[in-house]
């Protein structure tokens, strides 16, 4: 098993790129279907959604606007408790169907004060697709209409997800070790 080094932390394999896209198919699939003739403007998470959103983007049909918003709690491999958010949302939502990519839904804090920000923007439709997402550490309900994997509360990165800002760029998804 290839261990990797990061920072001072060690990780294994969890999730390949082949089963990775492999799921990322299988989301733009049923949102194809879903979303036909209707435009949906799709709203990425940044930083972490990046890879997740231009691979997802790249498998739709449908035609489709995408932008980005950055939100973020984490520093370091622990959520901070705090939803800062440093770039803005700048296209209307009224009206529109609204499809919010998110690499991974933990907590789900970030996602709760997030949402009504946008429900108060009157959508005709608002949901969400994950890439990943830890049952066991939900706090706040958040209701995933498309979601890739389930996955343990483990602290993962690589595939956009990242650790003090490293790793995003690895193309599978790796987890950490335990001390």
């Amino acid at each position: 098993m290839q261990v990797i080094n990061v920072l001072d932390k060690k990780f294994v394999p969890y999730l390949t790129a082949d089963e990775i896209a492999e799921q990322v198919k299988r989301l733009a699939g049923e949102i194809n279907k879903d979303y036909e003739g209707l435009r949906p403007v799709f709203i990425a998470i940044l930083n972490g959604s990046f890879m997740f959103a231009s691979d997802l983007f790249k498998e739709l049909s449908v035609e489709a606007e995408i932008c980005f918003i950055k939100l973020a709690s984490y520093k370091g491999t622990k959520s901070t408790g705090q939803v800062i958010t440093s770039i803005g949302l700048d296209t209307s939502l009224k009206d529109r169907h609204v499809v919010i990519i998110e690499d991974i839904v933990d907590t789900g804090k970030t996602l709760h004060e997030f949402l009504p920000q946008l429900e108060n923007q009157q959508p005709l439709s608002l949901k969400l697709v994950a890439l990943l997402h830890k049952p066991t550490a939900l706090a706040f309900p958040v209701k995933i209409d498309y979601l890739g994997f389930k996955v343990p509360d483990k602290f993962l990165l690589g595939y956009g997800l990242d650790y003090d800002g490293l790793a995003r760029n690895l193309k599978e998804i790796y987890q950490l070790i335990e001390d």
